[in-house]
């Protein structure tokens, strides 16, 4: 409703998800797959206010601990997946409209992103020591998407600028995955074959 009112939140996606890419390689620079979980600042700051208790007690979610109502583990647990999902799904809200402004699509990919996203991202994230390039592929599709996005703020201001089409930017984006594929293929053996002959 907000986007059919406002064409100007293109401008916010856009740059949500040029945002996005850059964090992304500079995340692939430093190795940020390979840092430990850390939790989240809102998990943090509500176990702060609330407190945890030091042990899971059945399926409690919340119980009586010196006097003062505390969270168990068990609700921790369910907070941090339920915000990872919530997350996932704002982040694939302006990646969706890159293709197509269809509501009836809009929602059901939306809806399948908070479904099972998340389970796809861990997925990823075991095959991030093959597929090494990968995150520097995703961040060519998210900037990529994102100037389409300030792109089409701009026409519908009356600015007259190119529209990226919609199978153009689908045949970009699996051009971008597989050419990420196979380099990332290429370096993972070039990688192994220089381990063999060291080791």
């Amino acid at each position: 409703a907000i986007i059919s009112a406002f064409s100007w939140v293109f401008y916010i996606f856009g740059a949500f998800l040029i945002w996005t890419a850059w964090k992304l390689v500079q995340d692939a620079r430093k190795g940020g797959h390979e840092e430990e979980y850390e939790e989240n600042k809102l998990l943090k700051s509500i176990e702060r206010r609330f407190g945890v208790a030091d042990r899971y007690h059945g399926t409690k979610l919340w119980i009586e601990e010196n006097g003062k109502r505390v969270m168990t583990p068990m609700l921790v647990v369910m907070l941090a997946i339920g915000s990872t999902d919530v997350l996932f799904a704002l982040d694939s809200i302006p990646a969706i409209y890159g293709l197509t402004q269809d509501p009836y699509i809009v929602f059901t990919a939306n809806a399948f992103a908070l479904m099972g996203l998340r389970q796809l991202y861990f997925l990823i994230g075991g095959l991030l020591e093959k597929l090494v390039h990968l995150s520097y592929g995703l961040s060519v599709i998210l900037g990529f998407i994102g100037v389409k996005l300030v792109l089409h703020a701009l026409h519908e201001s009356g600015v007259h600028v190119p529209e990226i089409g919609i199978p153009f930017s689908l045949g970009f984006i699996v051009l971008v995955l597989a050419v990420t594929t196979v380099t990332s293929l290429v370096a993972a053996r070039r990688q192994e074959e220089r381990e063999r002959r060291q080791g």
